[in-house]
């Protein structure tokens, strides 16, 4: 299986760079897995094509402003961090441009010294292991100090932190949002649970090799990054729960779907720890029956995990239809619903 036949043309003035003044004013596509047949809506009516008994399933991670802007201490060079994953309390894996001459021992101040950062090692594929020194509690510090790293496709600024995180978000962790969350809104889901979905939530940690292009020809042949996820009990319990009763597991993003997916490998009970699950297609899923997702980068590897849901030709068909309709594309995007 070729990495290129997960490949279709995008004009960029297709690519969101903005999101809407309403999160859930945002177009929908409705895709029929089985058949291929496509539904046109608006997201605020998702509850039309959910019923009593199905399951939610969010991913309630929070992006942290992970990039930061400083100097080298003793030369004043200028240095970009982008922090990647949390180790403990104060030390980091991060991505330093530039980077290639910052050896274990060398500092790097930010905010006029308000944070430090002190290399401990070298990590194989060039990122950092870095320890942190502050007064105060970290996580204000960042706050103040740093800035939300949008997709490279993005290249607006942001005017509002906020609108690049969902209204659920919860746990801070992310380098990226979960996007396929941010068309709901708190009035959106309490009419859906009002309805008889159920919603519960799972955590994982999206890293920037989100957005990693894949360089290897063959599928097969790419390797995933790993990302930190929770499958909390009631997350468990409710989708044993909905599988007995015959309702729908639904996963909102790819996120979820992954946590979902990784927990199911090992069986349908509480657990966290570190996934790589790679899904493209001839992936038999274990736990999850649809999915609500955003329109996906080509040759992506979230290309290949929806075609793996859909089919790869179902897949493609929809992708054309939705630029003929004028969707919007990537994380501030439209919306399709694959069931």
């Amino acid at each position: 299986m070729q990495v290129s036949d997960f490949d279709y043309e995008l004009d960029p003035s297709f690519i969101a760079q903005e999101p809407l003044l309403n999160r859930s004013d945002s177009k929908l596509l409705v895709l029929n897995k089985k058949t291929g047949e496509i539904t046109h809506d608006r997201f605020y009516n998702i509850g039309k094509y959910l019923r009593a008994g199905d399951l939610l399933i969010l991913n309630n991670t929070k992006v942290i402003p992970a990039r930061l802007y400083g100097v080298k201490e003793g030369t004043g060079g200028a240095i970009e961090f982008l922090l990647l994953k949390r180790i403990d309390k104060d030390t980091w894996e991060v991505i330093l441009k530039p980077g290639k001459k910052a050896r274990p021992g060398a500092r790097f101040v930010f905010g006029g010294g308000k944070l430090i950062a002190e290399v401990l090692s070298v990590l194989e594929g060039g990122n950092r292991l870095v320890r942190f020194i502050y007064d105060g509690v970290f996580e204000e510090v960042l706050d103040a100090l740093g800035e939300v790293p949008l997709p490279h496709y993005i290249t607006q600024e942001l005017k509002d932190r906020e609108r690049y995180q969902t209204v659920y978000a919860k746990n801070d962790g992310s380098a990226a949002a979960p996007t396929a969350g941010l068309h709901f809104t708190e009035e959106l889901l309490a009419s859906l649970k009002e309805q008889g979905v159920r919603v519960e939530f799972v955590t994982l940690h999206v890293g920037l090799g989100t957005f990693r292009p894949v360089k290897a020809e063959a599928v097969e042949d790419h390797v995933m990054h790993t990302e930190y996820y929770e499958f909390p009990k009631e997350a468990a319990d409710a989708v044993s729960e909905t599988k007995k009763n015959g309702g729908r597991v639904i996963c909102v993003g790819t996120t979820s779907l992954r946590t979902l997916e990784s927990a199911a490998q090992q069986g349908i009970y509480p657990q966290n720890g570190e996934t790589g699950i790679f899904i493209y297609p001839g992936y038999e899923f274990k736990a999850a029956d649809c999915l609500i997702t955003n329109f996906h980068l080509p040759k992506s590897t979230l290309m290949m995990l929806v075609s793996a849901l859909a089919g790869r030709d179902h897949i493609m068909a929809a992708y054309e239809e939705a630029k003929e309709h004028e969707y919007r594309f990537f994380s501030f995007g439209d919306a399709m619903f694959i069931q």
